[in-house]
């Protein structure tokens, strides 16, 4: 019998948090999701741990320069997509310096502050699945598995 290990892929996304508002992106352009909002995100690169990776996009796509060790963990979730399987981590801050700006609009049609407990209709469903694991202290969970 031979056995074969899951490929993984590695994703960060950052939740952050102001006044119980939440940072939410307005993706275009990109050929996936595009009209739906999600949180400064990103894969995870060779040779990059998750926090380091996570400093590099909220560099990126919204303009901050944060210390990894300023990154407090929220959650992992095994996320099943249709064509391959995540490990998404969710990292949240809720205090840094500097303003927060779009970073690429070429990706980001907008960036808004989001009452975390009424989030518009249209977030991605696991970035909203990550967000409801936060605001009810999960550290781990499942999506897009059926059991």
């Amino acid at each position: 019998m031979s056995h074969r290990s899951a490929h993984l892929y590695g994703a960060t996304h950052l939740l952050l948090i102001k006044d119980n508002k939440v940072l939410l992106l307005l993706r275009k352009n990109t050929g996936w999701r595009d009209g739906e909002y999600s949180v400064p995100a990103g894969h995870i690169e060779p040779n990059e741990n998750a926090r380091l990776a996570m400093v590099r996009e909220a560099r990126e796509e919204v303009g901050l320069a944060i210390a990894p060790e300023d990154l407090r963990f929220s959650s992992i979730v095994h996320r099943h997509a249709p064509d391959r399987e995540y490990m998404d981590f969710f990292f949240t801050l809720s205090e840094w310096d500097g303003e927060v700006k779009n970073g690429e609009p070429d990706k980001c049609e907008a960036l808004a502050w989001y009452d975390i407990n009424s989030l518009p209709a249209n977030v991605i469903s696991y970035i909203k699945h990550g967000i409801e694991n936060h605001k009810n202290s999960i550290s781990f969970s499942e999506f897009g598995w059926e059991i």
